[in-house]
């Protein structure tokens, strides 16, 4: 098994001050509600013990370019933490899924799952959150609810998996459904949206549908 929360990509990162956290009010309290749900947190019994679930917001402006899409994502390893507040966010600035790079700065290190953030983001510049849990119900009902899966091959925060991503956009109706699983990715399930409630809300309603 994977160990879980590693990251792989070639991280570029800045020591620096938070962002502010009237930015994060909204993101901070959908994160609450999925840890009641157990959809992110950290479970001795599951994934080594390690923490999972990791959540962004676009924060740049709208025009920037493919690859720029500033967003602050949660760190890495703080889902055990019943709160966040802005020393537990990292801002990416810049990433590169062919270089398998990340650029960020903040006061901590951004999740594991930075770069797929990044890829959906760049997807559509309308997307303006990302959700990423961990759900064994969604995971293993994934097929019987219309879920598209990556392919099972394919390991999380890889370059492989930014291409399955764009695969799923170009081949499937993701787009619309807004929610997709990772095949490769132990209970992975990532949702995304024009805002955090419309993501959260796919989230939910998936969660609902496979219990």
């Amino acid at each position: 098994m994977e160990k879980e929360g590693v990251i792989k990509f070639d991280l570029r990162f800045t020591a620096g001050p938070p962002v502010a956290m009237e930015a994060l009010t909204e993101l901070n309290s959908w994160r609450h509600i999925l840890r009641e749900q157990a959809l992110i947190g950290q479970d001795p019994a599951r994934y080594q013990g390690c923490d999972f679930g990791n959540i962004s917001i676009r924060n740049g402006a709208p025009d920037q370019p493919r690859g720029k899409r500033q967003f602050v994502i949660s760190g890495t390893q703080t889902g055990h933490l019943e709160a966040l507040d802005n020393r537990h966010y990292a801002c990416v600035t810049a990433y590169d899924a062919e270089t398998n790079q990340v650029v960020a700065e903040g006061p901590v290190k951004p999740s594991s799952e930075s770069m797929t953030h990044g890829v959906i983001y760049d997807l559509d510049n309308v997307f303006r959150a990302v959700l990423h849990v961990h759900s064994p119900d969604i995971w293993n009902s994934a097929t019987a609810l219309g879920i598209p899966v990556t392919n099972p091959s394919v390991e999380y925060g890889t370059p492989e998996m930014s291409r399955e991503v764009e695969r799923l956009y170009s081949q499937s109706d993701v787009r619309h459904k807004g929610i997709f699983s990772m095949g490769g990715h132990e209970d992975g399930i990532v949702a995304f949206g024009h805002t955090v409630e419309e993501a959260g809300n796919t989230l939910l309603t998936a969660l609902a549908r496979s219990r």
